[in-house]
C-alpha cells in the first residue's frame, strides 16, 4: 500500500520570524547590488549623450539610458517593498521579545508570591507581638537588678542643706589647723637652735649688761668680733 499512495511527509515547521527577517535582507542586498550596476550604466550613458552630437546616435543613447533608468526605478521598488517587508517583521520580532518577557515576568512573580505566601504563614504578627512585650519586661527586670546592685550601704538620706555647710565649715577648720601644725611651734625653736649648734640669744640680765658695756653685737645678738683679729 504505501508502493502505491506513498508515505505521508511529515510537515515541515513554519519559518521563524528571524529565518523570514533574514531572507528577505538577502533580497535586498542582492537588489542594492543590480541599482548599483544600473547606475554606473546611466553614469556613462550620461557621459556619451554629453560627448555625442545631436542626432540619431544620441537619441539612440538617450533611449538605451532611459531602458536603464526602468529598471532601476522596478529594482527601487522592490527595495522599498523588501524593506517595508523587514520593518513589519522587525516589529512583531519585538512585539513577541515583549511578550516572552512579559511571560517570564509573570511566571517570576507568580513563583515570588507563592514563595511569600509559605514564608508569612509562618510568621504571626501576635507571636512577634508577644515577643516585644516579653522584650520590655526582661529590660525592666534588667534596670531594676542594675539599680539594686549599684546601691550604697549605710548611707543616709536624710542629710539636709545646713548639715552640709556645717560640715564643710568644720573641714574648713581641719584644714587650717592642717597648716599651722606644719609650721616649728615656738616652744620647739630652742631645740632647733641646739640642733644648729648656735648659741642662744643673752636674755635678761646678760643682755643688759652687754648693752651697758656698749659691745657691738651681730645680726644674730651675739658679739661682734673686732675686723684686727679677723686680719690677724
Amino acid at each position: 500500500m504505501k508502493r502505491v499512495f506513498g508515505v505521508k511527509k511529515d510537515k515541515e515547521p513554519p519559518p521563524s520570524i528571524q529565518d523570514s527577517s533574514e531572507r528577505i535582507n538577502k533580497r535586498g542586498d542582492t537588489v542594492d547590488e543590480k541599482i548599483k550596476k544600473l547606475d554606473a550604466e546611466l553614469a556613462r550613458y550620461k557621459e556619451q549623450i554629453k560627448n555625442t552630437r545631436p542626432g540619431p546616435a544620441q537619441v539612440a543613447v538617450k533611449a538605451r539610458a532611459m531602458r536603464i533608468l526602468k529598471q532601476k526605478r522596478m529594482y527601487e521598488g522592490q527595495r522599498d517593498m523588501l524593506y517595508n517587508q523587514t520593518f513589519n517583521l522587525d516589529q512583531v520580532a519585538f512585539a513577541s521579545e515583549g511578550i516572552k518577557d512579559a511571560q517570564q515576568t509573570v511566571s517570576a512573580l507568580k513563583s515570588a508570591n507563592k514563595e511569600l505566601k509559605g514564608m508569612v504563614k509562618t510568621v504571626k504578627i501576635q507571636d512577634i507581638d508577644n515577643l516585644q512585650d516579653e522584650m520590655m519586661d526582661l529590660m525592666d527586670v534588667s534596670s531594676e537588678i542594675q539599680e539594686t546592685l549599684g546601691r550604697s550601704y549605710s548611707v543616709p538620706d536624710d542629710i539636709d542643706e545646713e548639715d552640709l555647710m556645717g560640715e564643710l565649715d568644720a573641714l574648713e577648720a581641719d584644714m587650717a589647723m592642717e597648716t599651722e601644725s606644719n609650721e616649728v611651734p615656738s616652744y620647739l625653736q630652742p631645740d632647733l637652735d641646739a640642733e644648729l649648734s648656735l648659741p642662744s640669744a643673752p636674755t635678761g640680765h646678760a643682755a643688759s649688761a652687754g648693752r651697758a658695756n656698749n659691745q657691738a653685737e651681730d645680726e644674730l645678738g651675739l658679739p661682734a668680733v673686732p675686723r684686727a683679729s679677723l686680719r690677724g
